[in-house]
């Protein structure tokens, strides 16, 4: 990613890190859109004090005791993609015709589709789970790159290629086909089969808002992330060990009751 030679002890907002290694300038993929900010500093970090308090495994004091150290907004870069699809499928249905001997009657059909606005992160930095975690973004508030001030932002660099975002935009069509066939099947649906032809590929770049924040709880890092658009937010998060070895501990000891009863009514047979 790019940083202003005059900032010093430049930090990563990805990790925290300080430890960074200068690079010469290359040539790079620029983005045809960028989506600005909607949730603001304050909003984004009240977000991760009650993302903080919920969940079950989560240590009890981990809202108490858990420290901000950086709050970041950056602008990462997805590539948005389109197609026309033609779909043959099979499955099997449950609705079996009167008399059928079997449980399941096998079906087949064909289906058309047209998507626009899938996203596939070309982030370097988050994982694809968490780009996808992050979705959806309303694209049509997207505006021109040079709309948007991306001088006071940072703006994360493409490091995934089309040729290998287009495999990935693929997956993600023959899951929203294969959606799309289900109510196809009358009752209920097994072993849904897709084989999706794609006309018309096309993609563009945009850049996309994300709030990305570390905190540190008993000397360990994790990080957290927000839509910067909508809310939607995605994190790390440690596990009381104690509360597992507890409901493993309960666990077994029901077990222990229920073969204790199983074997007393065998012995009153």
């Amino acid at each position: 990613m790019s940083y202003d030679a005059s900032a010093q002890t430049l930090r990563c907002p990805f990790c925290g890190s300080e430890q960074l290694q200068p690079e010469r300038d290359a040539k790079l993929l620029s983005a045809d859109r960028v989506v600005p900010f909607a949730i603001d500093h304050a909003a984004a970090e009240g977000l991760l004090r009650q993302w903080l308090g919920r969940g079950f495994w989560r240590p009890g004091d981990l809202a108490a005791a858990s420290v901000l150290t950086k709050v970041t907004a950056v602008f990462v870069p997805y590539w948005v993609f389109a197609a026309r699809t033609f779909t043959y499928w099979t499955a099997d249905s449950s609705a079996t015709p009167f008399g059928a001997r079997g449980d399941w009657v096998p079906m087949f059909g064909e289906h058309r589709g047209s998507y626009a606005g899938l996203l596939i992160g070309a982030s370097g930095a988050l994982t694809p789970s968490e780009t996808e975690s992050l979705c959806p973004f309303d694209l049509a508030a997207a505006q021109p790159y040079g709309a948007v001030d991306t001088d006071n932002v940072i703006v994360e660099q493409f490091r995934v290629q089309r040729k290998y975002a287009r495999p990935l935009a693929q997956q993600g069509l023959e899951q929203l086909e294969r959606a799309a066939c289900q109510p196809s099947v009358p009752g209920r649906c097994r072993n849904m089969k897709v084989n999706v032809l794609l006309d018309g590929l096309s993609s563009s770049t945009v850049l996309l808002p994300v709030w990305i924040m570390t905190y540190r709880y008993k000397q360990q890092v994790y990080r957290f992330l927000v839509n910067g658009q909508t809310g939607r937010a995605t994190g790390q998060a440690p596990v009381s060990w104690k509360k597992v070895a507890a409901a493993i501990a309960i666990a077994a000891l029901l077990a222990f009751v229920l073969c204790l009863i199983v074997m007393g009514m065998a012995a009153a047979r």
